[in-house]
């Protein structure tokens, strides 16, 4: 069928559209943020699609500008937007990803070695987490380091090989972290993937934890929390038999795959499994040095106690969640990130509460700590965005101010 037939349906028009494209079920679903079974039933009319919001980001990933096109002839022409949020962080990731196999390998400084590679590595995580602008100041490197460790593999052997495996996992990782949410979903996964196989071949049960615990996180953020359960518990099973002995970094990575595991299940909705994997990493957490944070998770006392906090926002314990803010001290956070996410929750919270007046002013404080991460974190600009639909007359102006700082579309 080359032309669109008047008579197909929503979900037919969408997979018409779709296929037209040659793309994939699972593509267009990662693109839009929802699951591959999502998207099946809706193609196939055994779910409606009543979110407006969803048919919007399905015509984008589509590039579709009128949305007309998949609601129906009967329907006027509805324009919309096909821009996206954009970060330059985005496509220098994606330009290094593609450059593997058809350009040269990097020039390697002289005396450059693994373990300085690492350190160069480990220093991108730091800054990932202290700085406020945490996608630029990182962006401006990954790509650096991507290539570096990528010909650093070509030239080394035997354990210095390894070595460097697991530090360019981690690179794979930090790039994947700067683009979540505002890359190409292709360069989000492929990150993915490389960062997983590069942690597998240098046999690194750390590292192929820390790849697990990112890409469990897409994984998650597309709806495919079975798979992002399978990644964390197969992880864990791995990291476990080493933990009498294991270096602190190997008892964080566990600990915060624990953190992952009991978020995922909270967002299911499964109350007793979220806090029994809590408890286990409560657990490790206080068995690790005071003020300990493992470099990339950041996982330690008060991360774990952030988290807490996270598991009651999902499980609409709204109280709960809005006195453990009040107990907990900002600034032990070692991530300025998290600390933005703190007050995220919260103001998440309020607003399950009907109290729009606390959600605007913690919103406040999250843009204080980080404007970048509230503007590129889909759970802050949902926020935003619900703030300024529902604001009454008289905190009309002060919604509109934060929809706009976020770059939520007002109309205006």
């Amino acid at each position: 069928m080359s032309e669109q037939s008047d008579e197909l349906t929503v979900g037919e028009r969408i997979k018409f559209q779709r296929e037209r494209r040659g793309m994939t079920q699972a593509v267009l679903a990662g693109l839009v943020g929802r699951s591959t079974a999502w998207l099946k039933k809706i193609e196939q009319n055994q779910r409606p699609l009543n979110s407006h919001a969803a048919l919007q980001k399905i015509a984008l990933s589509l590039r579709i500008d009128d949305l007309s096109v998949l609601t129906g002839p009967a329907s006027s022409p509805q324009p919309i937007s096909t821009g996206r949020l954009y970060h330059p962080a985005s496509a220098a990731v994606w330009a290094v990803l593609l450059e593997r196999g058809t350009c040269g390998p990097a020039q390697i400084p002289e005396g450059t070695t693994a373990r300085s590679y690492g350190a160069d590595v480990d220093a991108g995580w730091k800054l990932w987490h202290r700085a406020a602008d945490n996608r630029t100041d990182v962006g401006l490197i990954v790509p650096d380091l991507i290539r570096l460790g990528e010909a650093l593999v070509a030239h080394s052997a035997g354990e210095e090989r390894r070595r460097v495996l697991s530090a360019l996992a981690a690179s794979y990782r930090l790039a994947q972290q700067v683009i979540a949410y505002i890359g190409p979903a292709e360069a989000v996964w492929m990150l993915g993937d490389r960062a997983m196989a590069a942690a597998a071949d240098a046999d690194d049960p750390a590292a192929m934890g820390a790849a697990a615990w990112n890409l469990a996180n897409t994984l998650r953020a597309v709806g495919e929390h079975e798979g992002a359960m399978m990644l964390t518990t197969t992880a864990i099973e791995r990291l476990r038999p080493h933990l009498p002995e294991a270096p602190l970094h190997w008892r964080g990575l566990y600990g915060a795959l624990h953190l992952h595991a009991s978020i995922t299940e909270a967002k299911d909705g499964r109350e007793g499994q979220a806090w029994r994997l809590w408890d286990t990493a409560d657990q490790v957490a206080k068995s690790l040095p005071a003020g300990y944070a493992e470099l990339s998770t950041v996982f330690g006392r008060a991360n774990t106690d952030l988290h807490a906090i996270s598991i009651n926002t999902e499980l609409r314990s709204s109280g709960k969640a809005l006195n453990l803010t009040d107990a907990i001290d900002p600034d032990a956070i070692p991530s300025t990130e998290r600390r933005t996410r703190l007050w995220v929750d919260a103001a998440r919270a309020h607003l399950d509460r009907g109290d729009r007046t606390a959600a605007l002013h913690v919103m406040g404080r999250a843009l204080k700590v980080s404007r970048e991460t509230v503007q590129f974190t889909p759970q802050a600009r949902t926020v935003a965005a619900e703030l300024w639909r529902r604001a009454p007359r008289s905190m009309r102006e002060e919604t509109l101010e934060l929809a706009e700082t976020v770059g939520i579309p007002t109309g205006f």
